[in-house]
């Protein structure tokens, strides 16, 4: 039964739209304006309905990193939470009690140096954008005040992070006027070469960013290097230039699968943590957590103490009124599951990342590019893109449903261009299997197909003959017609960053 339609009123160039037993509301379609009068609430929620249908299938979307899946019993207990406003801290105390509870579970985890009967420093936040913009702001102000003690300017602070690092970084930096000097990649290393990193680091950086889990490949750069370089440098300039380590990825899946590799408060530098709840923490969009070594490292002038919804409150995010549900949903996940069930969830993420790899070399037609040790995750290129490319592939895979992108890496790596596909709880082995079958469709139909590879890149592709002038034209080399074929590409998708927070 069709409980809506729309048509088109020629003369009035408008839509009538929302008619509903003969009565109709006109809006033009442009502006989008509110409609003058209401409608019934299930013809309202049908059109909503239909158009979302025209969304991605959240599970085939291969790009993401956040969570697409959780038990009922947490759905059912988010549902009962929406209407919870988080800052209303003295009407809902067992709300903030469980906050408090997860940011120690975390803190512990990470393994802060806090007494048994001391409350961890952190807080929860919309995301790991929040959480950095947080930790950067700390790191800031420790640094002004410093400064300003000694009688040195405090007007030009930097932070030192990889080319790789995901983009609210960059955000960070041009809404809170710091500048952000980035170690470039090469091909083969794409996360943050420390020695480098220590090289650029000067009297203004207030924090060398280390990441624990790259969103272009999943590597986890390595924090303990850059610690011992940074202490190095330290005692040798006098300055005390700390480390903060974005886990926004690979916070979750570390302590569970790499329990003896050193990245977090067990490296003395690290000074705070940032990591999302809603990636490999299990819950849905969206919730982050940052969480301090002390409260020496977080500035005191930073905390704001509010009383007008009832008791003292202190309270140290950038947003203020938010949903509880998230914090709800980790709380769950954290007693529901516990060490052994994120464990072992970490581990069947990895195995179905190893049986995707496995799928994907024996086509013979790519190269890895992601690391075994890292975020559950395969990052993959083209052995031969004179033809066609994996912009093309990640194009032909949506008919089949998945959502796989592709992109070029970021200086001065940009020549190789790559395809990532993301493996969350909710990806199965026999997903695993069916997408290598539909890569293996997309392939294989490409080469039936004329290439589409820019005019301006294909004499490149052409094997040294002689023309109707008597010229030769030379093959150029694999590596040179790769990189013209990413400088086409990197010119339709500019500055398009990847990477979900």
């Amino acid at each position: 039964m069709v409980i809506a339609s729309a048509t088109r009123d020629p003369e009035a160039g408008e839509t009538l739209s929302c008619t509903f037993a003969s009565r109709y509301v006109r809006d033009p379609v442009p502006k989008f304006k509110m409609p003058v009068r209401s409608i019934p609430k299930d013809a309202a929620y049908q059109i909503i309905k239909d158009e979302l249908m025209l969304d991605g299938a959240p599970r085939l979307n291969l790009a993401s990193f956040v969570t697409t899946w959780m038990e009922p019993e947490c759905d059912k207990l988010i549902m009962d939470s929406l209407n919870k406003n988080y800052v209303d801290m003295d009407e809902y105390p067992v709300t903030t009690e469980l906050q408090n509870r997860c940011v120690n579970m975390i803190a512990h985890l990470y393994h802060a140096p806090i007494e048994d009967d001391e409350g961890a420093v952190g807080v929860g936040t919309v995301g790991s954008s929040e959480a950095i913009m947080l930790a950067g702001l700390a790191f800031k102000r420790k640094w002004q005040t410093k400064r300003k003690a000694e009688g040195k300017p405090y007007d030009n602070p930097n932070i030192v992070t990889g080319a790789n690092v995901q983009v609210c970084w960059e955000k960070f930096a041009r809404y809170f006027e710091v500048e952000l000097k980035e170690v470039k990649l090469s091909e083969g290393y794409y996360v943050m070469d420390p020695v480098k990193a220590v090289e650029m680091v000067d009297e203004n950086t207030i924090c060398v960013a280390a990441i624990l889990g790259s969103t272009l490949t999943g590597e986890f750069e390595d924090v303990q290097l850059l610690n011992e370089l940074l202490t190095k440098k330290n005692k040798e300039s006098g300055w005390d230039t700390p480390i903060h380590v974005d886990a926004a990825s690979g916070g979750f899946i570390a302590p569970f699968l790499y329990p003896d590799l050193e990245w977090d408060f067990r490296v003395p530098l690290v000074k705070s943590i940032n990591v999302s709840g809603h990636k490999y923490g299990l819950v849905y969009p969206g919730v982050g957590w940052v969480v301090w070594r002390s409260k020496e490292d977080l500035p005191e002038d930073l905390v704001f103490h509010i009383n007008y919804l009832g008791s003292d409150q202190p309270t140290f995010t950038l947003n203020f009124s938010k949903g509880s549900s998230q914090i709800i949903a980790q709380y769950y996940q954290f007693i529901r599951l516990g060490f052994e069930g994120y464990q072992n969830i970490m581990r069947n993420c990895v195995e179905n990342a190893k049986i995707l790899k496995e799928g994907i070399e024996k086509t013979g037609r790519f190269n890895i590019v992601s690391k075994d040790v890292g975020v559950p995750l395969v990052a993959f290129s083209l052995k031969d893109s004179s033809e066609h490319t994996v912009f093309e592939i990640s194009d032909h895979l949506r008919r089949f449903g998945w959502i796989v992108p592709a992109y070029t890496m970021p200086a001065d790596a940009q020549h190789i261009v790559v395809l990532r596909v993301v493996i969350r709880e909710d990806f199965s082995r026999s997903l695993a299997e069916r997408l290598v079958s539909d890569i293996e469709k997309v392939v294989n139909l490409l080469d039936t197909l004329p290439s589409t590879v820019h005019a301006s890149t294909t004499s490149a592709h052409v094997t040294a003959v002689t023309n109707e002038t008597g010229d030769k034209v030379v093959k150029k080399s694999a590596m040179e017609t790769q990189a013209e074929i990413a400088r086409y590409w990197r010119g339709l998708v500019k500055d398009k960053r990847t990477g979900v927070c």
